[in-house]
């Protein structure tokens, strides 16, 4: 499975521990990811992603599953992600 969260694209970066003596080895920065279930009122179902705590908080935000999914690139969705978004603009094309 890998380090990247399915909403937002983010995933792990690099960088440098610095030591008091200033000596540098290379690290990871990992992002923080959570197993979650996200709601989508459109389809009245749930769905489990692999996020990290940003985007829960910008999904929050922006009012929801379905609301993040209408301003979400589809470059930095994950496949699962694209196929919901595709399902949910789908849904309330019809309603």
């Amino acid at each position: 499975m890998s380090r990247r969260c399915e909403l937002t694209g983010k995933g792990p970066m690099t960088g440098n521990n610095v030591s008091h003596a200033k000596n540098r080895t290379r690290r990871r920065f990992l992002p923080n990811l959570q197993d979650v279930s996200l709601r989508s009122d459109a389809l009245d179902r749930s769905f489990k992603f692999r996020v990290s705590s940003a985007a829960l908080r910008t999904v929050d935000h922006r009012g929801g599953l379905d609301a993040f999914f209408l301003k979400a690139k589809d470059a930095e969705l994950s496949a699962a992600a694209l196929k919901v978004k595709k399902d949910i603009a789908k849904a309330q094309a019809e309603a």
